[in-house]
């Protein structure tokens, strides 16, 4: 038989029933006898059958597509977050398109065209800077917020950011240091305000004291750890340990350090948070905070295609445990003399 001709009326004849079964079995298989099920789809596999997904989607008023928006397409955390979003939404016949909400002069707009232009069936937001009001599009498709949030009843996938930041300063207070700083993000960054108040919690759980020159501001980029690491050279009382609000930020500190001469961690003790590939590369290894990002691509994935069926705009959210991995990074405080 011409495999480029086959349809699903030759399907049907191959496996011995009707047209109606095989499209039942290729749309929800799980509602068919195993028997028939495998019949099927050994007649797909014998015909050359493809499905045609333009048609099924017409029909149904779908695109085939979900978007996902992050603010920074080159920061590598998203990688196997998108991994584990793409093999969900593969399976369930989905594609998955990746935009930069940073991209041109206004990332309100750049919100606003996705969710207007009707090229996506549910849309993952990954910024949670953008403004809520972006979001009061008559008719658009479900949004689900990933490792960001908005405040507001917005369905979620998030991790316990102020329980990764206790996990990470008390780590370093256990190895005996007392004087520990941070490495935050950008100020209005909700991922910044709760690993800030995680840090905040944590030495006071434990009686320490936060010194403000402690606390450093980054932007969540090697550039903004690199100098990071030059302020706090120039202090006059360095922290013997420092919790850095992102790997890429770690990454960076670590490499100004080195190439000054000093040491992680001979000078300073590093925990990073994200454990995004090359945290395990550096010499030393960057111990930090380790969020499972293919769990929560798989998790997003699974709960926006609910909200996909369903045709809501509402739905659960989510809070992903983090955990310590612990590596060479970090050790007791230098002697002082």
């Amino acid at each position: 038989m011409d495999r480029k001709t086959a349809t699903i009326q030759d399907v049907a004849r191959v496996a011995g029933v009707s047209t109606a079964t095989v499209s039942r079995t290729l749309s929800k298989p799980s509602v068919v006898a195993p028997a028939t099920r495998e019949s099927v789809l050994r007649a797909v596999a014998d015909t050359g059958y493809r499905i045609n997904t333009l048609a099924a989607n017409l029909r149904r008023q779908r695109t085939g597509s979900v978007i996902a928006l992050v603010p920074n397409l080159a920061n590598p955390f998203f990688s196997q977050i998108f991994a584990g979003m793409s093999a969900v939404l593969t399976e369930a016949g989905l594609g998955l398109l990746v935009a930069d909400t940073q991209t041109g002069t206004d990332p309100d707009d750049r919100l606003g065209y996705h969710l207007t232009s009707g090229n996506a069936d549910g849309l993952i937001l990954f910024d949670g800077t953008l403004s809520r009001d972006s979001l009061n599009v008559p008719g658009r498709p479900p949004v689900l917020l990933v490792s960001e949030w908005m405040e507001d009843d917005l369905p979620s996938i998030t991790v316990d950011n102020r329980h990764g930041a206790a996990l990470a300063v008390n780590h370093l207070a256990g190895a005996g240091h007392r004087a520990i700083g941070f490495l935050s993000g950008p100020p209005a960054n909700v991922l910044t305000t709760e690993r800030l108040a995680g840090y905040h919690a944590a030495l006071s759980a434990l009686g320490l004291i936060a010194h403000p020159d402690w606390i450093l501001e980054g932007d969540f980029t090697m550039d903004s750890g690199a100098a990071a690491a030059r302020r706090w050279m120039a202090l006059p009382d360095r922290p013997t340990a420092l919790f850095c609000a992102s790997d890429e930020m770690a990454v960076g500190f670590m490499g100004a350090v080195h190439r000054a001469g000093l040491s992680v961690p001979g000078d300073i003790s590093i925990v990073g948070f994200d454990n995004i590939e090359v945290a395990q590369h550096l010499t030393p290894g960057l111990t930090t905070i380790r969020q499972p990002r293919t769990i929560i691509g798989t998790r997003s994935a699974e709960l926006l295609l609910d909200m996909i069926a369903a045709g809501s705009l509402s739905g659960p959210s989510e809070v992903i445990e983090v955990e310590l991995i612990t590596r060479a990074s970090v050790a007791p405080p230098p002697t002082p003399g």
